[in-house]
């Protein structure tokens, strides 16, 4: 039931209220009190009709929290969803994204020359790669990963390195970070492989502080607090987007008039292209048997040793994947940047990506990429709020997760059995006739 009795409300209510009451105390400092500049002076002005709607704001929402809850709750108790129904939400599924493909390619056709909106369509991107690499990692192999930040630097001082000291292209850069990043993955996971649950967590964070440390303080190398600058652009067949000079470039062998916006474009397609074909990889190792000792893992490790897996190699080709796509995400930023610091490859952006791969549902290639987005463009939507965009930031994150708390594509099953689902009556069909 959905509908409280007399009992059911009185409770609600006292919930709500001690909830209302804590907000009214706690916001005091951050809404009831602020401070105005008067004549060169700082002075102490009150906002209480502010709190007070803030204190509603909280009562009302927790019972609709706590009317989510009890809605869940009742669901729990019904039928699993049929096979028909599976299909509807596969096709529903399959929708939404054939329509987020074409609205990625037609962007920029109708705002190539709004450079905002292609760059931070191009972050959405960068932060939808990394949730994939992560979700390799935890999704998939069921190993939480709190330091993948990590592998994100590697990739991204790779190539600022080699582009800046010496001369390497952004191409020979991609590979190459890629493999650096792996091999990062692989020297991370080697020496954890008996650690499992809070302890993977506690030496992948330090991990992650570790990389950030050694760049802020090898200032032969890394420049230290400084960062590297100047990195160069991407080019299209060594055709730089810059005006027509001495030297050949995009603008002058086409004989187009140069524009600011080519450059921005062509590092908007490569990162698609590129999280296309991310995603097609990720998906057929899903179906090879080593995506299928992925999930076996994710599920029960001790049954996939008792089974004959190589449980350390399934965790090191994990982590050595999803390093790989963190690399050439910190190479994409990179260069979209153009400026690098260890300030950039904080643990503030390893949890971004987690709660990326959480809120969108673990496992969920789709997911990810909804909540990329969502998680992206909220706080550029909430610019306009600039005081108040960090809380709306929070609450929509704790709306998601009550709403959805296994994330926005939240059905988790084996990848195996989805595939041959559809292929099953056909199988029976032939062994009734064989």
């Amino acid at each position: 039931m959905t509908t409280p009795n007399k009992e059911g409300w009185q409770r609600w209510l006292a919930d709500a209220g001690l909830a209302a009451l804590a907000a009214l105390v706690l916001g005091i400092p951050f809404i009831g009190l602020t401070t105005v500049d008067v004549g060169g002076k700082l002075e102490v002005h009150t906002r209480w009709s502010w709190l007070l709607v803030a204190a509603v704001a909280v009562f009302a929402g927790r019972m609709v929290v706590r009317w989510l809850f009890e809605r869940q709750r009742a669901s729990r108790g019904k039928a699993a969803p049929s096979p028909v129904v599976a299909m509807q939400a596969n096709r529903v599924t399959t929708t939404v994204g054939a329509f987020a493909l074409g609205m990625a390619l037609v962007l920029p056709i109708f705002f190539y020359d709004n450079r905002y909106v292609v760059d931070t369509a191009t972050t959405v991107l960068i932060y939808v790669m990394l949730g994939w690499g992560l979700n390799v990692v935890v999704g998939l192999a069921g190993l939480l990963d709190l330091g993948y930040v990590a592998f994100y630097a590697v990739g991204a001082y790779t190539y600022a390195l080699l582009a800046t000291q010496f001369g390497f292209s952004f191409w020979w850069c991609l590979p190459i970070a890629g493999a650096f990043a792996a091999a990062a993955g692989v020297l991370l996971g080697y020496p954890m492989l008996r650690l499992r649950g809070d302890y993977l967590a506690i030496v992948t964070l330090g991990f992650g502080e570790i990389i950030r440390l050694v760049l802020l303080n090898w200032t032969e190398l890394t420049h230290g607090p400084d960062g590297v600058s100047s990195i160069p652009r991407p080019s299209l067949f060594g055709l730089p987007f810059a005006p027509p000079g001495d030297t050949p470039t995009f603008a002058g062998m086409l004989g187009i008039e140069y524009a600011a916006w080519h450059r921005t474009v062509f590092l908007y397609l490569v990162i698609l292209v590129l999280a296309l074909l991310t995603n097609i990889l990720v998906l057929r190792l899903r179906r090879l048997p080593i995506g299928r000792a992925w999930e076996a893992m994710r599920e029960d490790e001790i049954a996939c040793k008792a089974l004959g897996i190589n449980v350390t190699n399934v965790k090191l080709s994990a982590f050595a994947l999803g390093a790989t796509l963190g690399g050439f995400a910190g190479v994409f930023f990179a260069a979209k940047q153009g400026f690098i610091s260890p300030e950039s490859f904080t643990f503030a952006e390893s949890a971004m990506v987690l709660a990326i791969v959480v809120l969108g549902g673990s496992g969920s290639q789709l997911g990810v990429v909804l909540a990329a987005c969502v998680l992206v463009l909220l706080p550029e939507l909430g610019r306009n709020f600039s005081e108040y965009r960090m809380m709306l930031f929070g609450a929509a994150m704790v709306t998601i997760m009550v709403w959805r708390p296994g994330g926005l594509l939240s059905e988790r099953r084996a990848t195996l059995s989805s595939a041959r689902k559809g292929g099953s009556a056909a199988l029976q069909q032939r062994e009734a006739t064989a």
